[in-house]
């Protein structure tokens, strides 16, 4: 009787390929979503991962088995100050190149540090800024070639209860709503130089996707990698019994993707869909555990209080961008019945 062939499953999804570390700390946002909102609307916002504890709310969704009752959900808190609009960004489009650049509009690094505490300079060293009235009144006559109007926004690390960094990140966000150009450019302008809360972004109760840099492992073999199985240890292996499958002959076996290799795993940007937001606040108090989060400790300014988990290690920015597949519409913010501030320290 011969060998049976034997069947197992594709290792890890081929769109998440090739498998190296992540370009940048605070992901790049690759695409935007349409948002009815009659208001112009920036669409996204980052907030630092504090850690994790759990609550029990009223759930809410509709046709569930448990709707109307307590349910145990497992939360992610980030901490989530306002951000600083440090530069306004204008897009001209054209269909052989996409989007191109008509120009931008910083403020003072001198306020922002005056004003906010912001060092600005330790992102862009040796900026030189024009005067930022001139500058915005350039880019009002290039309005009619405008075809997107973004704003660069710079976190404040200095507010954030389990940082002890002084340095902004910085992440460009879109300008959204059902309005017309000229109403985005207007509000982008008058937000120039100003601060905005995760509250003029999102709501409570709403979903939102989720984008970061999961944690880093290093360099790791097949087994760890991609769970391929062990080779029987009660054998001797000449060539070792972690070693991963495919023929050693010819060497180019191995350069296909699909061939499980040893190589870099975590530290990967990755997107998470659909994470509902239960509740902003502004007492860290009311949701750090006795003795403070692990490796972070106090929420000490507004927070953003997540459904599951997310991607990366505390202290991670971690970027919040309006859906753009959303599962389903919440009726509104969920009934929270009960917040675990139990130490998370062990015994």
């Amino acid at each position: 009787m011969g060998a049976r062939k034997k069947h197992a499953p594709r290792r890890g999804s081929l769109g998440l390929r090739p498998r190296k570390r992540a370009s940048r700390l605070v992901p790049r946002i690759r695409s935007w979503p349409e948002v009815d909102v009659d208001r112009p609307i920036p669409l996204a916002f980052i907030g630092y991962k504090a850690g994790m504890t759990h609550v029990y709310i009223i759930d809410d969704r509709p046709g569930s088995i448990t709707e109307g009752r307590e349910i145990f959900v497992p939360v992610t808190i980030l901490e989530a100050p306002p951000m600083v609009t440090v530069a306004v960004r204008v897009y001209g489009y054209d269909l052989n190149i996409g989007l191109y650049t008509l120009g931008e509009a910083w403020a003072q690094p001198e306020m922002l540090k005056q004003q906010y505490n912001l060092d600005i300079d330790r992102v862009v060293p040796r900026l030189r800024v024009p005067d930022p009235e001139k500058t915005v009144k350039k880019l009002e006559e290039m309005l009619p070639k405008v075809y997107d109007v973004r704003i660069i926004a710079a976190t404040q690390p200095r507010l954030v209860g389990g940082l002890s960094k002084k340095k902004p990140d910085l992440i460009e966000i879109k300008i959204g709503g059902k309005v017309s150009i000229e109403d985005k450019f207007r509000y982008a302008v008058e937000l120039l130089g100003k601060t905005f809360s995760v509250r003029d972004v999102f709501r409570e109760g709403q979903l939102v996707d989720v984008i970061a840099v999961t944690k880093g492992k290093g360099f790791q073999g097949v087994i760890k990698r991609f769970g391929v199985k062990e080779l029987p240890r009660w054998h001797k292996h000449r060539k070792g019994s972690r070693s991963g499958p495919g023929a050693r002959s010819p060497a180019t076996s191995f350069s296909w993707s699909e061939v499980p290799q040893p190589g870099q795993m975590g530290y990967h940007r990755r997107t998470e869909y659909n994470k509902r937001i239960l509740k902003i606040g502004d007492n860290g108090l009311e949701v750090t555990p006795a003795g403070g989060f692990l490796h972070y400790g106090i929420v000490r300014s507004t927070y953003v209080m997540l459904a599951g988990s997310v991607p990366g290690p505390v202290k991670r920015p971690i970027v919040l961008r309006h859906p753009v597949r959303p599962s389903w519409t919440p009726p509104g913010p969920p009934k929270i019945v009960y917040v675990s501030l139990s130490s998370k320290q062990g015994n």
